[in-house]
């Protein structure tokens, strides 16, 4: 089994918030041609999948409850993530989970709760036993306290979480201000705790 580095899709690893701001949907990025990764990403995802990670993105997209798009949309989307990060770091993503079921939406059959949304840890669970991940191993990085959480529930060590941005998060082990931060910190942990 190999541990994992966890990443949140949205403003952790493609930029989000800047590129929606102006459409009908701010914060719901379900555009394939909207996709960009965040500045570091690349190489932040090369030098984890170097040494030894799996890369495996977990997200919400409520936006399919919502009725702001479709499934299909959300998959394209992410389709182009991965492909995305292949063309620019050369690397593929071990898996890319998303939960389009959201409480407060209108579309069923995603307008209810599920293990899957984050602060909940399903996809995180399901990713380990999907790909034979050792989460006592593995590390989070996201952008809001849900992701902290979720991987918290999941049984992902407090030390081995990273916020990156401003975000409150009272559990969080670390706060940095990019993704290539949150990779040399997870990079030097590597380096002091041989796996």
């Amino acid at each position: 089994m190999r541990p994992a580095v966890f990443l949140d899709r949205d403003d952790t690893l493609i930029v989000n918030r800047a590129i929606t701001a102006h459409t009908p949907y701010p914060g719901s990025l379900f555009d394939p041609n909207l996709v960009k990764l965040c500045p570091g990403a690349a190489q932040a995802c090369r030098s984890l999948r170097h040494a030894g990670f799996a890369l495996v993105v977990v997200t919400n997209q409520g936006c399919v409850a919502r009725g702001e798009c479709t499934v299909e949309q959300v998959e394209a989307t992410n389709a182009r993530v991965r492909a995305a990060v292949f063309a620019e770091a050369g690397v593929d993503l071990d898996g890319v989970y998303y939960c389009p079921y959201h409480p407060k939406g209108t579309v069923p059959p995603f307008h209810v709760e599920h293990p899957w949304r984050k602060p909940n840890p399903g996809m995180i669970l399901w990713a380990a036993d999907d790909l034979r991940l050792d989460l006592a191993r593995s590390w989070m990085i996201g952008d809001a306290e849900r992701d902290i959480v979720a991987a918290l529930r999941a049984g992902i060590g407090r030390a081995r979480t990273i916020i990156v941005g401003d975000a409150s998060a009272a559990e969080v082990g670390h706060r940095v201000a990019t993704i290539a931060q949150a990779a040399e910190i997870v990079l030097h942990s590597a380096k002091e705790s041989p796996r």
